[in-house]
């Protein structure tokens, strides 16, 4: 099974970390990370996995970002609306998504321990509902 990862590169180093833990877990699930898209922020993943899922070859994604907490709300409105927008993509295109998005609100000593965490569920939780 091919899967597809949406990165967004806001927090590059965790995320680059994230994206290792969610390949090494691909491989214990015998799924392939097929294609990986870099994304400048949490707020461009559905577009690119809109754009991933059209394709016949990719039967599952995740998402793997950062949304922290800021002075304002901001943050928790967009994960919110990024959430949704996941959500009806599943539904659209019948292909699970992992949601791998630390936050909103992940206040910076939140972000090392859930980094791992993280990745592995949401490649867990496509290959789960792949069966």
């Amino acid at each position: 099974m091919n899967l597809g990862v949406v990165c967004g590169s806001f927090h590059l180093d965790e995320v680059e970390r994230m994206l290792e833990f969610a390949k090494d877990e691909a491989i214990s699930k015998n799924w392939l990370v097929h294609e990986i898209v870099w994304v400048p922020g949490s707020m461009e993943a559905p577009l690119a996995l809109d754009r991933m899922l059209q394709k016949g070859d990719i039967h599952g994604a995740i998402v793997l970002g950062i949304i922290e907490r800021g002075e304002t709300d901001h943050g928790l409105v967009m994960g919110q609306s990024v959430t949704r927008s996941i959500i009806e993509l599943q539904i659209k295109y019948d292909k699970p998504i992992g949601l791998g998005i630390i936050g909103p609100g992940a206040a910076p000593e939140h972000i090392e321990p859930r980094l791992e965490p993280h990745a592995r569920s949401a490649v867990g939780a496509v290959a789960a509902m792949s069966e």
